[in-house]
């Protein structure tokens, strides 16, 4: 992170935690960030992993999920590189992705627009499309889904991400995750079954 502050452009900082930077890259805008804890234990321990071998590193890990999803055509961030330091027996990671432009995540959208006649089929679609291919997302909420200006969606944020096996449990537990995230942000309790009827419409079509 201290390497591209004295090396390159920092836009500033996005995101809750102020981990994440938009950076000027060699062909374009990236996205710088930074791996920390949450939870209690940021309050002792803001940004060391446990190492157990490079493969294992959370930063190693989400940069080789989004080169296979990005390979398959699917609508994820192009991871650009990945940074493992390592110290000891505990290490800090960073994450570069080219940014998506035109976009903003549906937390942000939620505020700004006229919540019913957003994209909820497409988001339900576009959450389909991962959990065909067997994509867990591990953080599945209104903050880590974009919206472009032609209402063309996009998930990101992969940390903790896997592939697994076909499952229904799974999948409904992601779905439920990002109904919970919804209700955090407080979407009025009279659109949530318009809304969600019509995220589920666009998941559960098939062809």
């Amino acid at each position: 992170m201290r390497h591209w502050a004295r090396h390159t452009s920092l836009r500033g900082a996005i995101g809750g935690r102020g981990n994440t930077w938009i950076l000027a890259g060699s062909d374009g805008e990236w996205v710088l960030r930074h791996y920390r804890r949450g939870g209690v234990v940021r309050h002792f321990n803001q940004d060391l992993y446990l190492w157990q071998g490079l493969m294992n590193t959370r930063p190693w890990r989400e940069w080789r999920l989004l080169s296979y999803l990005y390979m398959r055509g699917l609508p994820v961030p192009q991871p650009v590189a990945a940074q493992v330091v390592r110290y000891g027996p505990v290490y800090r990671g960073d994450l570069i992705t080219r940014l998506i432009p035109d976009t903003h995540s549906l937390a942000t959208r939620l505020h700004a627009s006229d919540i019913e006649n957003l994209p909820w089929d497409r988001i339900g679609a576009c959450i389909r499309r991962f959990h065909a291919a067997g994509v867990y997302h591990a953080d599945l909420n209104a903050h880590n889904i974009l919206i472009d200006s032609h209402d063309q969606i996009y998930l990101v944020d992969f940390d903790r991400g896997e592939r697994r096996a076909a499952g229904v449990l799974w999948q409904e537990a992601n779905l439920g995750r990002l109904l919970r995230s919804l209700r955090k942000l407080a979407i009025p309790s009279i659109a949530e079954g318009q809304v969600w009827s019509k995220l589920l419409s666009g998941y559960n079509q098939t062809g």
